[in-house]
């Protein structure tokens, strides 16, 4: 498996590190990933995780931007600034540092949830909360749908 899948919730210890779940080390070491990329979610308190390819893709998208439009300039402070680089320790742990608690408000507990090419870490109750929007959304969704195949189409 190549993809990051599920969601595992680890504590963090007495030095303030926390396991990355073996099924995400596996991943990881998969795609030889020696450090991981760690950019703050724009829109919700979380990190999203990865390595290189994730920045790669960010700084892609930056490339396409006219250099002296403000665009580039805040799609730069977001991937650059707004980010940092964790480090996994030999035992596969990563300090949770103020960089981490501050957006998420990770205390106690992290939350990681696969994202496929990349995962995210959350405070296991913000995850709960934002579990439940999604399901509530994609429901209204499904919903919708049927009401248009129902009534052929015509809503």
């Amino acid at each position: 498996m190549d993809r990051f899948l599920s969601t595992a919730t680890n504590k963090i210890d007495s030095k303030g590190r926390v396991s990355v779940p073996a099924h995400f080390r596996a991943v990881v070491a998969k795609r030889g990933y020696q450090e991981l990329y760690a950019l703050k979610a724009l829109d919700r308190p979380a990190l999203d995780v990865g390595g290189l390819d994730l920045l790669d893709r960010y700084e892609e998208r930056i490339a396409m931007e006219d250099p002296f439009l403000q665009s580039a300039d805040d799609m730069s402070y977001f991937v650059h600034g707004d980010s940092d680089f964790l480090k996994l320790d030999q035992d596969g742990r990563i300090t949770v540092s103020e960089f981490i608690r501050a957006h998420t408000g990770i205390t106690t507990e992290v939350a990681f949830v696969g994202r496929g090419t990349f995962f995210q870490m959350w405070e296991p109750a913000r995850l709960a909360e934002y579990g439940a929007q999604v399901r509530a959304r994609l429901l209204k969704m499904r919903q919708a749908a049927s009401n248009e195949i129902s009534n052929g189409g015509t809503e």
